[in-house]
């Protein structure tokens, strides 16, 4: 039997459900990285950023290529980078609303 579409959604989003995944997505959203890059950026354990890279990678998400002994990262999809760009959007329409509203207070 197969499962409803918002039971695989809820796991798709579930997947983005971890502060270094979404970082991770983020920083290849610009541009390819090396691990020793992703480890920089995100200033995690290398153990710790393995363990995020793998769950990324078995969703379909991020795909690898090896050049020598380095490992680089990139998005699996331009479609990846629009929905980090669509939550920043988000975000920052919700946060201006909040903003707006605290102004509003302060200025009762």
């Amino acid at each position: 039997m197969s499962r409803p579409l918002y039971q695989l959604k809820a796991e798709f989003f579930k997947t983005l459900g971890h502060p270094v995944r979404i970082r991770v997505l983020e920083l290849l959203s610009v541009r390819e990285h090396a691990v020793s890059e992703l480890l920089v950026a995100t200033q995690v354990e290398p153990a710790s950023l393995s363990q995020q890279l793998a769950v990324l990678r078995r969703a379909g998400l991020v795909t690898t290529r090896k050049e020598g002994s380095t490992v680089h990262y990139s998005v699996t999809s331009p479609q990846v980078s629009e929905l980090m760009a669509v939550a920043r959007a988000i975000l920052t329409g919700m946060l201006s609303g909040q903003i707006e509203l605290l102004q509003d207070l302060r200025t009762s």
